[in-house]
């Protein structure tokens, strides 16, 4: 991931949920035949093997070593072994030159991704000392090519890094299959929620459950309302109380800031908590409109302070029915970089930047400051009112990151890096972040409404487009990077 390292921690006592560490196979080759021949190789081979994996750890992986691989038939038995491994990447070591046939087997038979990694032990040789065994641990790069040709012959993608062991180009790349394949287990098993429903016209978030279910995996769970309702009037006094002293810890007030309806906010966010705990869910999208005279009107307006108290836990949880930007959310959560529904706002031609932000679903582990409640008369454009929140992400590298779902039905991968960038905001009760994309803000604009962005969108620290088009690949998704 390049940039500046994102924020990841919500303000106390906020705490994020755990992504789950991805499975990280490592198998290793090397010709066989060397082994008699050079007294020593295959130890360096090893030791070489050895910093691989255990740095590999140090990045949070779980590493399931398959050892080393110096024949067919060893090539063979260490494919039997790693199919049934619930691995999310394979990493190929090539230390020194090995054939493609030893490992055949297991390039033609695992079904994870697997990336090829030819690290030799330091940055050069000593060209005055090596002999021949000393030269082919260093002899990797030999082997990488024969591989490549392997996997494309395959069918399979070809994805390899070279470099030494201390080095941090080779590393960074390495980092980011792991940030990535840690995010694509976290999207096999993940539960979102979908209360309510679309917003009435908005056909560009209109999802097809299935093509979003076989590209990212996971599950949707479809709720109602009433899903809501019961848990609302079975919260206790003292669960509204524990969330109002969160929201005391982790909100300023405006003046004028409702109490009243920050403690019915509070009830709702308790009962979000039980919803989300009950269903096990990853994200939530929520929307309703509802009559005045009923509980639903009210509850559906009562989603600002919950919606962004599980956010910032890493729960994104978003309205107007927003499936695929809650996804988003969870995916640039996951690679570390937070997350917060977007849309566009205004452009300032003055200042050369985009307006951007909405409302609830503020992420606190990357604001610039303590958000704000402000009492809102009306939620434009929905029903009801009350205590809304403002704030905007911290100066510096951001990513907006789209899931656009195509005519043909397959979803793309749309990104963005800019710099959020200090100056004037509207207060409104609405996150809102500048955003100087480095060019001409309509310029920037046309192009954004052109790639097949929905109108939300997440936006994350950092620049994340790197390992996001990373993530497009290995999941199968269009990709593109709108950087005008």
């Amino acid at each position: 991931m390049s940039g500046e390292r994102p924020l990841r921690t919500p303000p106390a006592p906020l705490e994020r949920v755990a992504v789950e560490a991805p499975r990280i196979g490592v198998v290793a080759g090397g010709l066989g035949a060397y082994w008699p021949q050079f007294d020593g190789l295959l130890d360096q081979v090893e030791r070489t093997n050895e910093e691989i994996r255990s740095r590999l750890g140090s990045l949070g992986a779980e590493v399931v070593d398959f050892g080393l691989v110096s024949d067919v038939p060893q090539g063979a038995e260490a494919a039997r072994r790693i199919k049934g491994s619930d691995l999310d990447l394979l990493l190929v070591l090539v230390s020194t030159y090995m054939t493609s046939g030893q490992i055949l087997p297991v390039l033609r038979d695992v079904a994870v991704p697997i990336v090829l990694v030819s690290l030799q032990p330091s940055p050069k040789m000593d060209h005055a000392t090596f002999g021949t065994g000393e030269w082919l641990a260093y002899a990797g790069s030999a082997g990488l090519p024969e591989i490549g040709v392997a996997l494309e012959r395959l069918g399979k993608p070809v994805r390899a890094v070279a470099g030494h062991v201390d080095d941090e180009r080779a590393w960074g790349r390495i980092g980011s299959f792991v940030a990535v394949a840690r995010t694509t287990r976290l999207l096999r098993s993940a539960r979102h929620g979908m209360m309510g429903h679309l917003y009435p016209g908005m056909y560009d978030i209109a999802s097809n459950l299935t093509s979003v279910l076989a590209t990212l995996g996971g599950h949707v769970e479809v709720l109602e309302y009433d899903d809501l309702r019961v848990r609302y009037e079975a919260v206790t006094d003292d669960e509204v109380d524990a969330v109002v002293r969160t929201v005391d810890a982790t909100f300023q007030r405006a003046e004028g800031a409702d109490e009243e309806n920050v403690r019915f906010q509070a009830r709702v966010s308790a009962a979000l908590d039980r919803l989300v705990a009950d269903k096990a869910l990853d994200t939530l999208a929520y929307f309703h409109f509802g009559q005045p005279s009923d509980i639903y009107y009210r509850l559906a307006s009562g989603f600002p302070i919950g919606a962004t108290l599980l956010s910032s836990r890493g729960v994104p949880t978003v309205t107007e029915f927003e499936l695929r930007a809650a996804i988003a959310m969870l995916i640039t959560g996951a690679l570390g970089g937070g997350g917060s529904l977007t849309e566009g706002q205004a452009l300032d031609f003055e200042a050369g930047v985009v307006e951007l932000g909405h409302n609830d679903a503020a992420d606190m582990a990357i604001t610039d400051s303590v958000p704000t409640l402000r009492s809102l008369a009306v939620f434009h454009g929905k029903g009801g009112g009350g205590v809304s929140i403002e704030c905007g992400i911290a100066l510096g590298p951001v990513t907006q990151f789209s899931i656009g779902e195509l005519g043909n039905g397959r979803l793309k991968f749309i990104v963005s890096e800019g710099t959020a960038v200090d100056g004037p905001h509207i207060r409104i009760g609405n996150t809102t972040t500048r955003v100087d994309f480095g060019c001409d803000p309509g310029l920037w604009t046309e192009r954004w409404a052109m790639s097949g962005s929905t109108h939300h969108w997440a936006m994350a620290r950092g620049h994340l487009a790197d390992d996001i088009e990373l993530l497009a690949a290995l999941l199968g998704a269009d990709f593109e990077r709108v950087q005008p």
